[in-house]
């Protein structure tokens, strides 16, 4: 086999080993599932990102997991399916292209459905192509010949093939319900898409007058808009208040529409004055006790949130001016005789910011509790569940499940699977099917299209050819074997995926669910555009590399806990970054051109090489098993520090007494083990920093074309030696001691000083004395004296080490009398320091003032100036032998 040219630059930069190699990945077809019968299959979709423009930290974080997942899992064997796509995002996308097109002075009206249409594929085209390139940039292995989009036919299919077999089984409906209703983009809205905040609103208290003029009756609303629809007050049937009312009528003010007085358990008596206002097309208690009463549904807004023919004279007004103008003109007649601040929960929409109307529509539905009992019967089967990593999740979910609304899916918009319904145009009869009605001219086609979230339902196998259950992707790769997403989306996407899965394939989607948490800045607060601490991940990988990204973002949290992304954290991590590229480049320089097939192990050992492979072998077992339990932080922590301490601190510092030595054996011996340990570490750390590892790598002697698909390291138990590893415990235990001795008494490495080692038996003294040339190395004595017996003389510095002894007589170290007046001026800083802070205590105005933050921070300065003082003067009287 040839000798490799060392091509590494002296320095690490990120930018330049990463430029091109991901091309070189692609074009290799590293990335793509084989089909390869002979191997057990991997698989993992992606959460399709939204097609309406850059990718976030979130991504960025939960893209490199499920990366670090498939390229472990490939190395392992495995024939791996990492499935790319992206989602067309209904609303949001639609919201974009809209805006893009107020900016032209146009509405989507102007161009009509089917321009529309065409104008927010080109959309789509242009932010897809951003977003690969993204995904470059990152570094994701994905299978890019298998890419997959929410709106391409194959979905198309198997989403009319859903609909389509849902409603056949009842399971979908069209009805006329109370929805969500966002009067911004003027469509349905599911419970999901709703954020609740808490707004400072009123309660607005008024009197109903009866129609026989025997009294009124009081009733208190937050909506006084809503009043114009109103078709009954209702009463406890049990109030004795009211009972003797029900069956009489009140007039409506303003309106003067006489309405029912009407009794219904819902009512709470407790609450208010025990009479509510009946609204049932604007509110969704209101409906259900309208249904129950057979109350008319009067409908008072206009689908943009304007008063519509039903609100009399405020025809025309926004809801919220109407609200202010009613108020008046209610006071004017005495109706309303109290306003009452009130803070209460107000929903809001999640793509348009506006607050949500309940209000009385035609939609179409999923009827939920059916499919929702099955996925909660599965989660009682420990073989068939789907796993909730952390476990907590699974109660999340369910709770969810268990207390589950009717779906609403359809939504006033055209990007989007159109609903495959047609109406009679003379009729009005209705045609669901895959296909149009054959005379399709006497038909007319729902304007409206399906939820985003009833497509990405089925994406797990509607992106391996279902409804083709035949399909060779859907019989090898589904059920799929992780998946991986936020927390913020197990009620939106994770929930429905299990239910659609269960109904379609009668499987669940995924086995394990790896959570995630939000990435979050410094200070603990949500990224945002508002707040304008969003951080783009492209900015971070052009400083700092996607390499130093990937491993703070997959290392920095536990599962399900949330992320505080830190700058000076990713520098540390380029830190470590480049401390492997320079010890990598030693190795690689000292390998003297060494080829894979002249890697040989099994020459004799020194007490260090036995020492790392033995390390190498426990990282292994431990990287491998923490790996499988998604315990990445855990992982991250052991390989930092058998990279940085045991292999480049400690092993590379040792390596250089053979490779600098005259012993040719030894010096074979340690390059086969510098090559075969940098190999192994490489590829464990390959899956968390893909491009620097690659890099080495291809500089390393080895047999195979890249490390995508070298095979993942096992632990070989003959290269293990427990006793030399023990042996090597201790070595680094005296040398740390000497050295923190050094230092506490301000003698440099390079000054030589008397060391005496007093083993505590036999053995521990056999192998200090076989390993005394490395004691020699790093301990730097003039004189060295490894005894059984050994008597410290009378000013000495000691260490008590596992097995041993170490004594350092001053007189080598120091000059005591130098040392004892620079430890006098440093006492005298120290008390200066103690009488100040005790001074600041003692001003009982100090402390009664200033804030509590300040008075403990000074507190605990006195605890440590104090306790510096005491060591100082502990050694002052030991050098003067007191």
């Amino acid at each position: 086999m040839e000798q490799k040219e060392l091509t590494m630059p002296t320095k690490y930069d990120p930018q330049s080993i990463e430029n091109g190699r991901y091309e070189w990945w692609l074009d290799g077809k590293f990335f793509e599932a084989k089909n390869d019968l002979e191997k057990e299959p991997y698989t993992i979709v992606i959460p399709p990102p939204n097609v309406t423009g850059k990718l976030h930290l979130g991504h960025a974080w939960d893209t490199t997991l499920q990366d670090i997942l498939t390229r472990m899992k490939r190395m392992q064997g495995y024939d791996v399916l990492w499935l790319p796509g992206m989602d067309h995002a209904g609303i949001a996308t639609q919201a974009k292209v809209e805006e893009k097109l107020r900016n032209q002075g146009k509405s989507r009206y102007d161009l009509g459905r089917e321009k529309f249409v065409e104008e927010t594929w080109k959309w789509k085209e242009e932010y897809a192509e951003h977003i690969r390139q993204q995904w470059a940039k990152i570094g994701l292995g994905l299978d890019y010949s298998r890419e997959r989009f929410t709106l391409d036919e194959g979905l198309s299919e198997a989403v009319r093939e859903v609909f389509v077999t849902l409603y056949n089984k009842g399971l979908i409906y069209r009805g006329e319900y109370i929805i969500n209703w966002d009067p911004a983009t003027k469509t349905a809205l599911s419970d999901i898409e709703v954020i609740h905040k808490d707004v400072q609103g009123a309660f607005y208290h008024m009197k109903y007058p009866l129609s026989d003029g025997s009294g009124d009756i009081e009733i208190a609303t937050t909506r006084p808009e809503t009043m114009l629809g109103d078709t009954a007050v209702a009463v406890h049937p049990e109030d004795d208040r009211y009972k003797h009312l029900i069956g009489k009528t009140v007039i409506l003010p303003i309106v003067g529409r006489e309405i029912p007085i009407v009794g219904d358990d819902y009512v709470d008596m407790e609450f208010g004055s025990g009479a509510v206002k009946i609204t049932p097309a604007h509110d969704p208690n209101d409906f259900e006790i309208g249904n129950r009463h057979g109350l008319p549904r009067i409908l008072v807004m206009n689908e943009d949130g304007t008063m519509n023919d039903n609100a009399d004279k405020y025809k025309g007004m926004d809801r919220f001016e109407c609200r202010k103008q009613i108020v008046k003109d209610l006071q004017d007649q005495g109706v309303l005789f109290k306003i009452e601040d009130h803070m209460h929960s107000v929903g809001h929409s999640e793509r348009s910011g506006a607050v949500v109307e309940p209000y009385l529509s035609t939609q179409w539905f999923v009827k939920m509790a059916p499919l929702a009992e099955e996925a909660i019967k599965l989660q009682q089967s420990e073989e068939d569940k789907v796993t909730f990593v952390p476990e907590r999740f699974e109660k999340t979910y369910l709770r969810w499940m268990e207390n589950i609304h009717d779906w609403c899916i359809s939504r006033q918009l055209w990007w989007g699977h159109r609903i495959p319904a047609w109406y009679h145009k003379e009729t009005g009869e209705v045609h669901v099917d895959l296909e149009p009605p054959a005379d399709l001219e006497n038909w007319e086609q729902d304007n409206d299209v399906l939820d985003t979230w009833f497509s990405s339902a089925l994406w797990p196998f509607s992106t391996m050819g279902w409804p083709d259950k035949n399909s060779d992707e859907f019989k090898r790769y589904y059920p799929t074997n992780s998946l991986v997403t936020g927390y913020d989306i197990i009620f939106f996407w994770v929930s429905r995926m299990i239910f659609q899965g269960l109904e379609f394939t009668g499987k669940r989607p995924f086995k394990d669910v790896l959570i995630h948490g939000l990435v979050r800045d410094e200070n603990g607060l949500k990224m945002s555009k508002s707040l304008g601490n969003g951080v783009d991940p492209m900015d971070v990988i052009e400083k700092y590399g996607a390499d130093s990204l990937r491993y703070f973002l997959s290392t920095g949290s536990s599962p399900g806990q949330d992320l505080r992304f830190s700058f000076e954290k990713v520098e540390s991590v380029w830190n470590f970054a480049n401390k492997i590229w320079n010890a990598s480049r030693f190795a690689l320089m000292n390998m003297d051109g060494m080829t894979y097939d002249e890697i040989d192990l099994s020459g004799e050992k020194s007490v260090a090489d036995h020492w790392i492979l033995t390390r190498l072998n426990e990282t292994i077992e431990s990287v491998t098993k923490l790996a499988d339990k998604y315990e990445f932080g855990e992982v991250g922590r052991l390989l930092y520090n058998f990279i940085w301490d045991d292999f480049c601190d400690w092993y590379i510092e040792m390596a250089k007494l053979p490779l600098y030595g005259e012993d040719e054996a030894a010096k074979k011996t340690t390059r086969s083990i510098l090559a075969y340990v940098l190999d192994q570490t490489m590829r464990l750390l390959h899956p968390f920093m893909p491009f620097i590892t690659e890099e080495i790598w291809q500089n390393l002697p080895h047999n195979g074309e890249s490390i995508t698909v070298a095979s993942w390291p096992e632990a070989k138990q003959e290269l293990s030696d427990e006793a030399a590893a023990n042996e090597m415990k201790l070595l680094v235990e005296i040398i740390r001691s000497v050295r923190n001795i050094r230092a506490e008494v301000n003698t440099p490495l390079s000054k030589k000083i008397k060391l005496m080692i007093k083993a505590n038996d036999e053995q521990v003294l056999a192998s200090l004395n076989k390993n005394e040339a490395y004691i020699d190395r790093f301990c730097n004595p003039e004189e060295l004296v490894i005894t059984l017996d050994a008597s410290a003389p009378d000013k000495a510095m000691t260490a008590v080490v596992s097995g041993a002894e170490l004594i350092l007589p001053l007189e080598g170290l120091i000059n005591i009398d130098e040392e004892i007046q620079r430890l006098e001026k440093e006492l005298d800083k120290w008390t200066k320091e103690v009488d100040r802070v005790q001074k600041k205590l003692g001003n009982e105005k100090f402390v009664s003032k200033a804030p509590q933050k300040v008075v403990d921070e000074e507190k605990s300065k006195e605890k440590d100036y104090l306790e510096r003082r005491t060591a100082v003067e502990n050694r002052i009287k030991e050098l003067k032998g007191e």
